[in-house]
């Protein structure tokens, strides 16, 4: 298993598509406060309410959307280079090769989702000044949150990689998933009642409270903790399940 690690951890490391998605993330991070001193209002932004309606109100799209482009070349791409035929073939199981796989998407998805709440959050201290940041109690739990669901959002990703297997297919699919996903999940549960409790209880619906966890109580908070992990491991089992008896040419 560590072999598979070390071997999925080096292709992403020289995966084309996840250096530019991190460096495309990281100059926006940079570059994106310094709107802040054109807009011609008077006075700099609070650190604290930048990272909250400019960093954290947009963590949601980034969590689903930028990680999909990486998932569609990082797994899908593997089935029509062949080089997902050869791994299967190295001896090792599938089993052990999907979960190296997912561990190591998971982690590419990790630090795509937390570029901006690290250094946006670390530019706009630079430019607006070091007073008002934001409670280091909240930031730290809101970074750990993100990583969670990171890792959620992920495990549902690579179903999908693998059920597609051209890349092109996969990006398109996820994109238009994640994007429209939220408004038939809602219509759905006000038809379905019995539904309501399982969206309001998903990764769907409980990534947007992440920007208020400040607020909530402690049942709450452990709901929204135990969700992603649980997510992560249904959707990886799920995987791995799929990716055992698919044939793959």
């Amino acid at each position: 298993m560590g072999n598979l690690l070390k071997t999925e951890w080096y292709k992403l490391k020289k995966d084309r598509s996840f250096r530019f998605l991190t460096w495309m993330l990281f100059a926006a991070a940079v570059l994106f406060p310094l709107i802040e001193f054109d807009n011609g209002a008077p006075g700099l932004p609070a650190v604290k309410d930048y990272y909250l309606e400019s960093v954290l109100g947009t963590h949601g799209n980034i969590v689903k959307l930028i990680p999909s482009i990486l998932a569609g070349f990082f797994i899908s791409g593997e089935y029509s280079m062949g080089t997902m035929k050869s791994i299967v073939s190295s001896g090792n199981s599938r089993v052990r090769i999907y979960f190296a796989k997912l561990m190591v998407f998971s982690a590419g998805t990790i630090i795509i989702s937390l570029i901006l709440p690290i250094f946006m959050t670390g530019a706009s201290a630079i430019y607006f000044g070091f007073q008002d940041m934001p409670e280091w109690t909240f930031y730290f739990q809101t970074v750990g949150l993100i990583i969670l669901y990171g890792a959620g959002f992920a495990s549902i990703m690579a179903v999908f990689s693998i059920l597609f297997t051209d890349s092109g297919k996969t990006i398109g699919f996820l994109l238009m998933f994640f994007i429209f996903v939220d408004w038939p999940l809602q219509l759905l549960a006000v038809k379905v009642p019995f539904f309501e409790p399982i969206l309001n209880h998903s990764v769907f619906k409980l990534i947007y409270d992440i920007l208020i966890v400040d607020t909530l109580e402690s049942m709450e908070v452990a709901t929204l903790v135990v969700v992603p992990i649980v997510t992560f491991l249904a959707f990886g089992a799920l995987g791995s399940f799929i990716f055992q008896r698919k044939e793959i040419k």
